[in-house]
């Protein structure tokens, strides 16, 4: 099985050696996104719950370029530095997805690059 690397300039370019994502037949496999911004790779201005639509604009983009949408993920991991945000996250996620929702796992943190306070990688599966 081949691999396809996915790139789009829709969402911040990758920090580290790493791909944005990786598609592998109909699944893709999206690395962390944290709260930058695409056009400058600076963290988004604000408080918890800007940073975490930027996070959820972020993966909905690469999602788009893998053919995709953020419905298509399977499992979503969600990484908090303080999980008192965890409800905040619930909310905001109500937001961007509609049932059936993904299979989810949020873990508190001590840190995370560029000191973010959320961090969220995927698994998507699509059809096409």
């Amino acid at each position: 099985m081949s691999r396809q690397i996915i790139s789009t300039n829709k969402a911040p370019k990758a920090i580290g050696p790493y791909s944005q994502a990786v598609r592998a037949g109909n699944t893709v496999y999206l690395s962390g996104q944290i709260p930058l911004l695409p056009e400058t790779m600076e963290m988004v201005d604000g408080d918890i719950r800007d940073q975490i639509n930027r996070v959820f604009d972020n993966l909905a983009a690469v999602c788009q370029a893998a053919g995709g949408t953020l419905n298509d993920i399977a499992k979503l991991n969600i990484y908090l530095t303080d999980l008192a945000n965890f409800a905040v996250v619930n909310e905001i996620m109500a937001g961007y997805f509609s049932e059936p929702y993904p299979a989810r796992a949020a873990v508190g943190v001590a840190s995370l690059p560029r000191d973010a306070n959320v961090e969220m990688d995927a698994i998507m599966v699509i059809d096409n």
